[in-house]
């Protein structure tokens, strides 16, 4: 490393401590919501494979979930996988997955994080049901941010799958079709959700430059705040994450018209 990205290193991190410094503590994120986006063009732009690019990525969430233990944030949901990147060809899914198990399995292994779940379990390959299982049986005593693992995810299937939770939800108790039609209301579905009992998310952050949802937590993000970053996942900085909860800070939310 030469003088001038030393200097640069030193700017940015004197930079950090200023923000941070600044924040008021009673206006950080609850629940952050992270689209970790741009593995594949950190790899292409650095001249890696894409598989080291998805390396790369995973080793920033240890990172990431520091800063936010250091703020009072208590849920962040990381989306892993979507439904989507199901349909990705084999030669970049089998090691991606194979990344993403280990991803679970060390954040189960670190015994600070409370594992869950966020997905349709059935799409994963049993390797990968098995360790998502034991994450959050190895660590629901944990008394520390609960990490959602968003792996084989997709917002309308959440909804989809909410839905026919009820209708099952209901059969088994006898209800008629139009009992449950008078009854169904929002709070109703949000117990159905795979987030049911969290708080909704009050920041999502994405990576990469896309400004774009891609159907991420379509129901609980009604009301939530939202921060775009130029940086790929891989180069997401302490910096970076700490911009964004300045951004939020400094919003005033209304609800409503």
């Amino acid at each position: 490393m030469n003088l001038r990205d030393k200097l640069r290193g030193l700017l940015v991190r004197l930079y950090a401590r200023r923000v941070e410094g600044r924040l008021d503590p009673a206006k950080v994120p609850k629940h952050i919501g992270v689209i970790m986006d741009g593995n594949r063009r950190w790899a292409r732009a650095a001249g890696s494979t894409t598989a080291q690019g998805h390396r790369a990525g995973a080793d920033k969430i240890e990172e990431f979930l520091g800063w936010c233990a250091e703020t009072d944030v208590e849920v962040v949901t990381l989306w892993l996988l979507s439904t989507d990147n199901l349909d990705r060809p084999q030669e970049e899914l089998v090691p991606l997955l194979g990344i993403i198990e280990d991803v679970v399995r060390s954040l189960a292994a670190d015994g600070r994080w409370r594992v869950h779940h966020v997905g349709t379990l059935d799409l994963l390959p049993p390797g990968m049901q098995a360790a998502l299982k034991e994450a959050e049986e190895a660590t629901a005593h944990i008394d520390g941010i609960v990490v959602n693992v968003a792996i084989g995810y997709g917002g309308r299937q959440e909804i989809a799958d909410a839905v026919r939770s009820m209708l099952l939800e209901a059969h088994e108790k006898g209800i008629s079709m139009e009992e449950l039609a008078e009854s169904v209301d929002i709070d109703m579905i949000g117990r159905h959700l795979y987030t049911k009992a969290q708080p909704d998310p009050d920041l999502v952050i994405r990576t990469s430059g896309e400004q774009r949802l891609s159907g991420f937590m379509l129901w609980q993000t009604a009301h939530s705040e939202y921060y775009f970053c130029e940086a790929y996942w891989p180069a997401f900085r302490k910096v970076d994450f700490l911009r964004a909860l300045r951004d939020y800070a400094a919003r005033h939310r209304r609800y409503g018209i």
